[in-house]
């Protein structure tokens, strides 16, 4: 699918946090508790980082130039990291507004209908991250994965603050509601610090993963039994296409119309392996020393 047809994934996204914002809004407004404040506060992260996640797939998709050769693959790793930005900052105004009510406890109202409000935001997000990590992890759209993992993390904390304000509401104990918030702002801490963290990997032209290098080396090690040879293998991931180049040795007789008959089904082979790659080979003798002077990234001295 191309990265445009994804953005109606984010407009889903979109209406889902609308959704959930004023549903968790009345919640909290019925209840008064800062435990359903914070998750409210966590749904206007959702809209951020869904709105940011629109304007990345819609660059994304566009086609590469000459000033982005490339293509704009990379894009989707600003989306990321930006809700991974966006949930640091809400984990802080979560924690302020906590230890203000732990200091000044408030008893809840209606919880009972507050709580049922609650239930039905998460039970949208649950059902609109599910369809997400579906299409992000089918069409590797590392935007879209981002965006599942936080609302799914939104469903958990919301179960957390369900739970929570369900036994203030049973035991009278009001300290449990902000210390609950407190618990919320850290969580969601770490899942921020989790998107940061891949954007930046993405940023810095990691690797493939394992299971795609494996598989392209079960590409590779077919062909080393039919007498080529391979080095100077290097992979990096920019957003949903994946980029592979390799150094490919051939015997030094073959006419340059044979290699490039073989480079051709390689790369075929290693494109069926690994979905939506992009993959350059670079023909060299194998019977030549020099051909082993370009393994390392720059070239040998000679």
């Amino acid at each position: 699918m191309p990265p445009a047809s994804l953005k109606r994934y984010a407009w889903l996204s979109i209406a889902a946090a609308v959704a959930t914002i004023l549903l968790k809004g009345w919640a909290w407004w019925l209840t008064g508790s800062v435990g359903l404040l914070s998750d409210a506060l966590e749904s206007f992260v959702n809209l951020a980082g869904a709105m940011m996640a629109l304007a990345m797939l819609s660059l994304a998709a566009m086609p590469a130039d000459a000033n982005h050769a490339h293509g704009h693959g990379k894009a989707e790793y600003f989306s990321s990291a930006f809700e991974g930005f966006l949930i640091l900052v809400a984990a802080v105004s979560i924690g302020y507004a906590a230890i203000e009510r732990l200091l000044n406890p408030q008893p809840l109202e209606a919880v009972g209908i507050g709580l049922a409000v609650s239930v039905a935001a998460s039970i949208i997000n649950l059902a609109t991250s599910r369809i997400l990590m579906r299409v992000g992890r089918k069409y590797h759209s590392i935007t879209l994965e981002a965006d599942a993992h936080h609302l799914l993390t939104d469903v958990w904390t919301s179960a957390g603050v369900i739970l929570g304000v369900g036994l203030v509401w049973a035991t009278g104990w009001l300290w449990l509601d902000p210390v609950l918030a407190l618990a919320v702002a850290a969580n969601i801490v770490w899942t921020g610090w989790r998107l940061l963290r891949r954007s930046t990997a993405g940023l810095m032209d990691v690797s493939l993963g394992p299971q795609e290098l494996g598989a392209i080396e079960g590409v590779l090690e077919s062909y080393r039994r039919q007498g080529l040879d391979f080095h100077a293998l290097r992979t990096r991931q920019a957003g949903a296409r994946a980029f592979v180049s390799l150094h490919v040795l051939v015997p030094g007789a073959w006419t340059v119309q044979q290699g490039h008959d073989w480079s051709e089904r390689i790369e075929a082979d290693i494109r069926q392996a690994v979905p939506c790659a992009h993959v350059t080979t670079h023909l060299e003798p194998i019977e030549d020393p020099v051909s082993h002077a370009d393994e390392a990234l720059d070239r040998a001295t000679e």
